[in-house]
């Protein structure tokens, strides 16, 4: 037998995916080093997690916004002023003289940072419709390689002083930017023959509220899990700082290994359809089964399950949501799912914390675990058979 070659990448794919890989080095840089900067400026508990919050907050926002403004006037521009904010974010940051200043650098950042749905409308503007939820899980490997990579060079960076970090995730964003103008194609397809109202989809049709749905409660369970897990991992098994770490770092890579390499052709073989309801019962049940682990090899069955259905539920509802959305606001329906989510990541770890103190420890897995089951069912008759885009 003859073997099958590989289809190629479409043209202008790793430009994009190179410039969304920087940006999250950028983010991975200063994520793990902002709390305790933000000590030196006299912050409390409560107020770095505001600032945290205040980042998916800005994200909330300004998705729709960017994915809207990149419908209109083109994928680049969009991108690459984003790239500028960040950069501008990181700057002020840096240079913080006062606590109000912080929380500014994180808005701008935040706000920054919700290009990346203008990032996924660039990739499925490019891709064929069978290649669409692999090319976006290797865009989600994008994000493992920035945690992976931005840590490290902030540890480095930190040897300078408290300020270098940021100053360096700034350097890089620019000139991510100046690259992007460089390098970045302009993927937005020809809407000019749109002109009709009555022919212009919506961006959230009742199909794509739903997805949007799924959006935020999967992230309200994962967000949720993320940041309760340490607490747990102390009181079930006694964890440290450090083995807590190497745990995630095995959901990282599992992620990353899925996305990157499993996605493809598990989705030429089942459909996004059933990709998506594969994956979002995945995490459910990892999350259920977490709830009541009592040994390591059960926490670990279930952190496998709940990585694999993570990796592969986040592309498959992208590629669901660009194959749903009207061509004219595709950039704006990713938004609005983008938007979502970064509501989940705000609301869930302050519900999976309040169920932690006053519920039981597992808790925050076991409602989460039901917050998925309720995603599956919410999608589970639109995913069974195609939908047409104006629903």
């Amino acid at each position: 037998m003859a073997k099958k070659e590989r289809t190629p990448m479409p043209k202008g794919y790793w430009p994009i995916w190179t410039t969304v890989a920087l940006d999250l080095v950028g983010f991975g840089i200063v994520a793990p080093i902002l709390g305790r900067y933000a000590e030196r400026f006299g912050a409390s508990g409560l107020q770095v997690g505001l600032m945290f919050a205040s980042f998916s907050v800005a994200q909330m926002f300004f998705a729709p916004i960017l994915g809207r403004i990149s419908d209109k006037v083109g994928r680049k521009p969009v991108i690459v002023f984003s790239l500028i904010g960040t950069a501008v974010g990181s700057f002020i940051t840096g240079a913080a003289g006062a606590l109000w200043v912080l929380f500014l650098g994180r808005l701008i950042d935040g706000a920054s940072g919700a290009s990346i749905a203008v990032a996924q409308g660039a990739v499925a503007d490019i891709s064929p419709p069978d290649q669409r939820a692999r090319l976006m899980g290797l865009l989600g490997a994008a994000f493992g390689v920035g945690f992976v990579v931005g840590p490290a060079l902030g540890g480095l960076a930190a040897l300078g002083g408290p300020h270098v970090p940021f100053y360096v995730a700034g350097t890089i964003a620019a000139i991510n930017a100046v690259a992007a103008i460089i390098r970045l194609p302009e993927t937005k397809p020809d809407t000019s023959h749109i002109t009709e109202k009555s022919e212009r989809g919506k961006a959230l049709s009742p199909a794509l509220q739903r997805f949007a749905l799924v959006g935020f409660l999967s992230m309200l369970g994962f967000a949720g899990f993320e940041a309760t897990f340490s607490l747990w991992g102390e009181k079930q098994f006694g964890f440290t700082e450090g083995s807590a770490s190497l745990v995630f770092v095995f959901v990282g890579i599992t992620l990353v290994g899925v996305q990157g390499g499993l996605i493809g052709p598990l989705t030429l073989r089942l459909g996004s359809r059933k990709m998506l309801r594969l994956g979002l019962s995945l995490v459910a049940i990892g999350l259920l089964l977490l709830s009541v682990a009592s040994t390591w090899a059960v926490m670990f069955i279930a952190l496998f399950l709940l990585s694999v259905g993570q990796g592969v539920s986040a592309p498959s509802g992208s590629a669901l949501v660009a194959e749903l959305a009207p061509v004219d606001r595709r950039g704006e329906a990713l938004g609005y799912q983008q938007s979502t989510a970064a509501f989940g990541r705000v609301a869930g770890p302050v519900l999976a914390g309040a169920l932690f103190d006053h519920v039981g420890l597992g808790a925050p897995f076991f409602v989460s675990g039901l917050l998925i089951c309720a995603a599956v069912a919410s999608v589970w008759d639109i995913t069974r058979t195609r939908v047409a885009h104006a629903q």
